[in-house]
């Protein structure tokens, strides 16, 4: 990546940050004493997020490495593309900003289509381990919360495992086959689009194909898709600990379990609405939901996480986007 669109993204990055800050709609006093209250837990909080990225990082070395090319990623690069990458996802709509920062960095050593076809796995990796998440949660409730499974939650239990079991066919299929040439024809029939596509596809039809056959190639090496997404699950199972020291800050008795199936239950709220900067409000009140329905409760809990999740967020945004002048010059062997 040039210099300039370095740069570029580090005035972004701070850009936003200061954006964030000032549209977090918190009382002072509140905010106050949610740190006051924080003791060892704040920090607790902040740390969790060091082993999290420390799962995503090995998984996405794993599929960058696994490529047709020569080049190798290091996992201490592996871990700044990671942070630096979530970094701006938090902070565009659609979580459209980390993509292109991993591609832009990658592409000058392995070239654009092993430098995206590397981001576009990881990425749907990455949503196959939330599908997971929440398949196992709701494995987790049926277990531990017997009692509270109704005849209609049994109905939506099974809905939502046929539902799972379609998706996971349908990633088999694009990881075999391709994504983004299948993904891009339809828009050849659409009338409004179809011709300035079709002028696009005419003229990157080749890249694009390539691109799916280096997904096509990383594929075929199974152990690799197998330990980059056992990795990405791990990470979202490390995740929960942080829900579990915030609700313990707050005097919430609860079990681990509790705290994966309240994660599991904001994220998939979170996700519904992924066209939200930081999923502004959504986590918070899916948050609030899980906890009425596992008959947790505390005064302003969503309030309170909300403003520990920001602070984090915040906190790790801030490194993000400064690793992104540090270590840049051997960013591959």
């Amino acid at each position: 990546m040039s210099k300039l669109c370095r740069n570029l993204f580090l005035l972004f990055g701070f850009a936003a940050i200061v954006v964030m800050c000032f549209t977090m709609k918190v009382e002072k006093e509140v905010l106050l004493s949610s740190l006051r209250n924080a003791g060892f837990y704040l920090p607790g909080v902040l740390g969790v997020w060091v082993i999290v990225y420390a799962f995503n990082a090995r998984a996405f070395q794993l599929i960058v490495n696994t490529g047709s090319h020569e080049r190798h990623l290091s996992y201490r690069h592996a871990y700044k593309l990671t942070v630096s990458g979530f970094a701006f996802s938090y902070t565009t709509p659609f979580g459209f900003g980390g993509g292109p920062y991993r591609v832009m960095e990658l592409s000058s050593y392995i070239g654009v289509p092993h430098a995206m076809s590397s981001v576009v796995l990881y990425s749907m990796m990455h949503i196959l381990s939330h599908i997971c998440l929440w398949f196992f949660s709701a494995v987790l409730f049926a277990v531990f919360y017997f009692d509270l499974m109704s005849p209609l939650l049994w109905v939506i239990f099974g809905l939502f495992a046929a539902v799972v079991l379609g998706v996971f066919i349908l990633f088999r299929f694009f990881y075999t086959r391709g994504v983004l040439v299948r993904l891009f024809k339809p828009l050849l029939r659409i009338p409004l689009v179809r011709r300035p596509a079709a002028r696009f596809f005419e003229k990157h039809a080749d890249s694009m194909q390539e691109v799916d056959d280096n997904i096509a190639y990383i594929h075929s090496r199974p152990r690799v898709f197998k330990y980059s997404l056992l990795h990405e699950f791990l990470a979202r199972v490390v995740n929960a600990m942080e829900y579990y020291l915030i609700l313990l800050s707050l005097n919430v008795s609860l079990t681990y379990v509790d705290a994966i199936l309240v994660l599991a239950f904001s994220s998939l709220i979170g996700n519904l609405l992924f066209f939200l900067p930081m999923q502004l409000g959504a986590r918070e009140g899916g948050l609030s939901l899980a906890v009425r329905f596992l008959g947790l409760s505390a005064p302003g809990i969503g309030v309170f996480t909300g403003i520990y999740t920001r602070i984090r967020e915040l906190f790790w945004i801030f490194i993000g986007v400064t690793l992104v002048k540090v270590g840049n010059r051997r960013l591959m062997r």
